[in-house]
């Protein structure tokens, strides 16, 4: 530990000599400037800091994974009150020092979003839950807009682009939904044989099998695939 604090030592009165070298030349006053660097940087490079130097940082505290939640109690708004459903969506889900109402508002957004959707093309709208596009719409559909728990339920058995493999699987048929030009997909089986494969140059949609002996299927280009026929 005493080579860094000599090698530090050193640093300093080179700094110093230097600029001694410097004011001889350019004159006393400009000896004071010259000085002041090497003064400031000498109590850094050292292991001890004078009177009134700040003191050393300590560790850094690890970050909480989620921040504390308001009680269930303390769920209230500023003006007027929550129903039961909109409480019950709000448990567990408030940060500490976060208007409730705004989390509400959250959800009652996801739910318009939804509503606007299923009038549009009702896949569009399951194909968003399915990717996650509209993020957390299980809880709010389960709470504040129940009437469209069949697009979360249709939803929960369809396919995002990327691999599903194993357990992920479920044999039928499937369908993508918004297609692009370069929509592609490969179903293998085991040892990695190549059960069925296609892409969609027209970006036409597209309907495939998954086959009971499935063991991957990847999906790139295509947004999502959603169930088909008795599979839907």
């Amino acid at each position: 530990m005493r080579y860094p604090f000599l090698a530090g030592a050193a640093v300093v009165m080179m700094t110093a000599a230097l600029a001694a070298c410097g004011s001889s030349s350019d004159g006393g006053g400009q000896k004071a400037s010259g000085a002041g660097p090497a003064a400031s940087s000498g109590p850094a490079a050292g292991p001890e800091s004078g009177p009134g130097s700040p003191a050393p940082a300590g560790p850094k505290a690890s970050p909480t994974s989620e921040p504390p939640k308001i009680p269930t109690q303390e769920l209230t708004p500023a003006t007027g009150s929550f129903t039961k459903k909109q409480k019950e969506y709000l448990v567990d889900r408030v940060p500490k020092g976060m208007d409730p109402a705004a989390v509400l508002q959250t959800g009652q957004e996801t739910c318009a979003r939804l509503t606007y959707l299923v009038k549009v093309d009702r896949d569009t709208a399951v194909g968003a839950i399915v990717t996650g596009e509209i993020a957390d719409a299980k809880p709010a559909v389960e709470h504040l807009c129940i009437q469209h728990r069949d697009l979360v339920e249709r939803a929960s058995r369809g396919y995002a682009d990327g691999t599903h493999q194993g357990k992920q699987l479920r044999p039928g048929k499937y369908r993508d939904v918004t297609p692009t030009r370069t929509c592609n997909w490969q179903v293998t089986g085991a040892n990695g044989k190549n059960l069925v494969s296609g892409s969609s140059d027209d970006g036409e949609r597209t309907a495939i099998t998954i086959p009971e002996a499935a063991r991957a299927f990847t999906s790139t280009g295509c947004y999502a695939w959603l169930p088909e026929g008795d599979n839907g």
